[in-house]
């Protein structure tokens, strides 16, 4: 099976859509007839077979693989993604779907399995059943990859789905409504809206959804979890982060810059994996910091359809204004970078990548998540230092580790904070494993069994015999 590799920069190189269309509605009710149609779909799509879902889930698989170059370069000139980035995405998609196919073909046939129960005079069994039409909300640095992470396992697990795609993003996922024309998905079963705030919280406050599964800031996430908490309706939340890659003295300084390289720069550290905090051994900490900036500073910032681009723009001007503006008071806080810090002369949305050094723990370079190309690097003088600077965070959600010694890897995965720890690795997510975090980074997981667990509830049949 395919994965996602956050990929390091490379050293030296530079139809009818009325059962899934885009939204037509009224403004004041964007997403009402998606939401009625999802309701409606639901009793039919939910006791059709495990194996004929599985069967719509390949075709979702097939459909992205037959459209994969022009999918590629959407995601270049909507996201701004370097090729070899968006080549990635659409992997990352496609492996989803095919794996999640892989699950509903057997879904049927454990429904039922035996409970063991402590009185020969009773039997007990379990089911998993969906949880009925879902809201699924995703953000714009990954179309195609979260919007496939929640589509695929719901539809899986027999859930219908309104899906609302970013509004500044919207192009690549539209795909889905084409596919799912062209394999007879039945009507209702996915319903895609376009728009910005007013359609998220009208999806969100609609008591015909039964939950809501939400990817982006922690801001809105927690206005998401607000308005559920109204009639108690389940939620799904994939957060934010602020998470560390952790190099100690024995490690490989060249692979060390690989991986740091790699999860802070990839899609412009617009990632909220990102390990935008580098803690390393004081010991090693000037040779890492003089090979580091070195390799950054030679990065290849520009258009995604330019030969060797390596880190592309921002995607959004308000993020672009975001980011200026947490370097415009980083200067005025007297930091000073020891590469980039400025945006890119020319004009779009170029930010430098950014290397700042021993910036103080309570400033918002280390704190805050910046969702932009800013690393913040400080030393540490052990194993216990390391972990303790490791998690004194509000996030949780990835981290990453170099050093050979694999029971110091082992010791400090096991104390980290954090729901993925990646050990002399870059970042690489198999749909086969779990993706969330602790604190928060958010509520619940994604992806592997736990991804489809979080679109079905658990019934227990217990009958005297």
């Amino acid at each position: 099976m395919a994965a996602r590799r956050h990929r390091p920069a490379r050293r030296g190189q530079p139809l009818d859509r009325r059962h899934a269309g885009r939204d037509r509605a009224r403004p004041r009710q964007p997403c009402r007839g998606r939401r009625a149609a999802a309701a409606s779909a639901f009793p039919a799509w939910s006791r059709l077979s495990s194996r004929k879902r599985a069967e719509h889930l390949a075709a979702f698989a097939a459909g992205l693989g037959a459209r994969r170059e022009t999918l590629i370069e959407l995601q270049m000139a909507n996201n701004g993604k370097p090729r070899f980035e968006a080549e990635l995405d659409i992997s990352d998609a496609i492996a989803t779907f095919e794996y999640y196919a892989e699950q509903a073909t057997g879904l049927d046939a454990r429904q039922g399995a035996d409970v063991p129960v402590p009185d020969d005079g009773f039997r007990a069994r379990l089911r998993q059943e969906p949880i009925g039409p879902v809201g699924l909300i995703v953000p714009w640095n990954f179309p195609l990859v979260t919007s496939a992470w929640k589509l695929a396992p719901a539809l899986a697990a027999g859930c219908t789905v309104v899906l609302k795609t970013s509004e500044f993003t919207p192009f690549a996922e539209l795909v889905y409504a084409d596919i799912a024309a062209e394999s007879g998905l039945p009507a209702g079963v996915l319903n895609i809206v376009t728009g910005a705030a007013e359609a998220g919280e009208a999806l969100v406050a609609n008591r015909l959804l039964r939950k809501v599964s939400f990817t982006g800031s922690n801001r809105v996430g927690a206005l998401v979890m607000r308005s559920l908490s109204e009639r108690t309706a389940p939620v799904s939340l994939e957060l934010g982060g602020k998470s560390p890659i952790l190099v100690f003295a024995d490690a490989d300084l060249d692979a060390a810059v690989d991986f740091i390289v790699g999860g802070m720069f990839t899609n412009a550290g617009q990632m909220c994996s990102a390990t935008s905090r580098l803690l390393a051994d004081k010991a090693i900490l000037p040779a890492l910091v003089e090979k580091l900036t070195a390799r950054v500073s030679a990065l290849k910032v520009g258009s995604p359809f330019e030969d060797g681009t390596e880190m592309g723009p921002l995607t959004t001007r308000p993020q672009f204004e975001r980011v200026q503006q947490v370097l415009n008071d980083a200067g005025k806080d007297g930091l000073m970078p020891l590469t980039g810090g400025r945006t890119r002369d020319g004009g779009g949305f170029f930010i430098e990548p950014t290397v700042y050094l021993d910036v103080p723990d309570d400033h918002a370079i280390w704190r805050r998540e910046i969702f932009g190309p800013v690393l913040a690097v400080r030393g540490f003088s052990d194993e216990d230092d390391a972990v303790r600077l490791a998690n004194d965070t509000d996030y949780g959600l990835v981290a990453t580790l170099v050093s050979p010694d694999k029971e110091r890897t082992d010791r400090v995965a096991a104390a980290l904070e954090a729901g993925m720890v990646w050990v002399n690795s870059q970042q690489v997510i198999f749909p086969q494993t779990s993706w969330g975090g602790f604190k928060a980074s958010g509520i619940g997981r994604e992806l592997g069994p736990w991804g489809l667990s979080a679109f079905t509830g658990v019934k227990h049949i217990v009958e005297a015999v």
